[in-house]
């Protein structure tokens, strides 16, 4: 194929999995190749796909069936499959949908160049896996990426892999042991990032406080965040993906005195009874997360926090679920996301009996969001009547009679916003941060006007 090759992409699963795809697009793009959002039009079509749970590996399946489709009925010649799917299901792929023409996983970006080759003479290689720490020297220390999000919006993901032995996670098998980028990469891409108007700085990792470790930083994380508050044109830095027991008290009184820091804390306990968290390998318990929680509350009173938990873990009892409530009750988490256990083939929880009823599990996911809907109502109520920066994103999905931004508090895609439906500000640019006053609390939204830039 030539480089009038059309390629189309479609991203599935996290923000480390979108960054994956924005370094595939970008590596095409430098080489002349032309990207189009219509996979109908594209001659390579690719899958970066998500394996993660059941239903994202329906979906990913899904969007490969829909998408060997379009390459049966329309121009296509070529369908790729990439990420973490294609990883952990590579024979299984090849064997159930020969309409795949190649497949491969996240350590293996750099054969996207092979994926457009028209297969004469030698394809060329590029190779991205080298990005994070490794026995090689990195050879791509800032990779080009094709952002596909906002402008005022960018991901960085700093490190791949996982290193815990989580029970009910199957990504350390998929996505390898913890490797970090280095310090000066990273520096260097946020600079470019902040460059190219990036106002929000989204940090992503599997385990975002670990950075640092295999490289020899004594410092950690701490000295990644040092340097990126000092990074001119960034107004946000928001981390997410933080493990409970790398959350220092040095990290919170960080956050706590950088401005740049967003006063934002997802730290995904998954439960709150010390006897799932045993077999979820987990650790921890119930007070030690209720100890952590406060000493955040009292170094940054207005802090938000987010969480996430399994429910269905093999072995959980009422008395462990009722635990669970009493924790989201007393925590008064700000945003919470509640998952069903997944049962996943290679996983440690695989192997354990005491398997929870689906129906058992869907009741108390359901009684959690319930709880939680109210608490974060709560929540949001302090807000009323006060007048906070919103960086503000565009007109509303839901009317175009209203514009729409976020607070601090709320990250892109997984929590509420600010519905604005008045402005004392003539055709505010979205991308930039406004004054707002909060008049109401709309579920898990809040309503305001803008005042005022700022």
């Amino acid at each position: 194929m030539s480089k009038t090759t059309r390629v189309g992409f479609v991203s599935l699963g996290c923000p480390k999995n979108l960054v994956d795809t924005e370094v595939m697009l970008g590596t095409l793009a430098a080489r002349g190749y032309e990207i189009t959002r219509d996979q109908r039009s594209a001659d390579v079509i690719v899958v970066n796909t998500c394996g993660f749970i059941d239903s994202a590996k329906e979906e990913s399946i899904d969007t490969i069936l829909e998408m060997s489709r379009l390459k049966a009925d329309g121009r296509c010649r070529k369908l790729v499959v990439a990420g973490c799917l294609a990883e952990r299901y590579r024979d299984q792929i090849a064997r159930e949908l020969p309409e795949v023409d190649l497949i491969f996983g996240p350590d293996e970006l750099g054969r996207i160049l092979e994926a457009v080759h028209d297969g004469s003479g030698p394809a060329e290689t590029v190779s991205i896996d080298s990005l994070y720490n490794s026995r090689e020297v990195p050879t791509l220390p800032t990779p080009p990426r094709l952002r596909t999000t906002p402008g005022h919006l960018a991901y960085l993901k700093i490190s791949e892999g996982c290193d815990h032995a989580c029970a009910f996670c199957a990504i350390p098998g998929f996505r390898g042991s913890f490797r970090s980028r280095r310090l000066e990469d990273l520096a260097a891409e946020a600079r470019r990032l902040a460059d190219d108007g990036v106002q929000e700085l989204v940090i992503v990792s599997q385990d975002t406080l670990a950075w640092g470790k295999d490289l020899g930083d004594s410092g950690g994380i701490r000295s990644l965040l040092e340097r990126l508050v000092k990074v001119e044109g960034l107004r946000w830095i928001r981390l997410l993906y933080c493990y409970p027991n790398l959350l220092s008290d040095e990290i919170v009184r960080l956050v706590a005195r950088e401005d740049r820091l967003c006063s934002y804390f997802d730290v995904p306990y998954q439960h709150a009874s010390a006897a799932v968290l045993g077999r979820m390998r987990r650790g921890g318990a119930r007070p030690a997360f209720a100890r952590q929680i406060g000493r955040i509350r009292h170094s940054i009173p207005d802090a938000a926090l987010r969480t996430s938990f399994i429910v269905g873990f093999p072995g959980e009892s009422e008395a462990d679920f009722e635990e669970l409530e009493r924790f989201v009750e007393e925590a008064r988490f700000d945003h919470v996301g509640v998952f069903l256990y997944s049962d996943e083939e290679g996983t440690g929880a695989y192997e354990l009996g005491e398997k929870v009823p689906r129906a058992t599990a869907i009741r108390r996911r359901r009684v959690l969001l319930e709880r939680q809907a109210r608490i974060a109502g709560e929540r949001l109520s302090r807000y009323r009547g006060r007048r906070v920066p919103v960086l503000l994103e565009g007109l509303s999905a839901e009317s175009d009679f209203l514009l729409e931004g976020r607070i601090e508090g709320q990250a892109p895609e997984i929590d509420g916003r600010v519905l604005i439906n008045d402005s004392m500000e003539d055709n505010p640019t979205p991308g930039a941060f406004f004054l707002t006053e909060i008049n109401d609390v709309l579920g898990y939204d809040l309503l305001g006007r803008i005042v005022g830039k700022c």
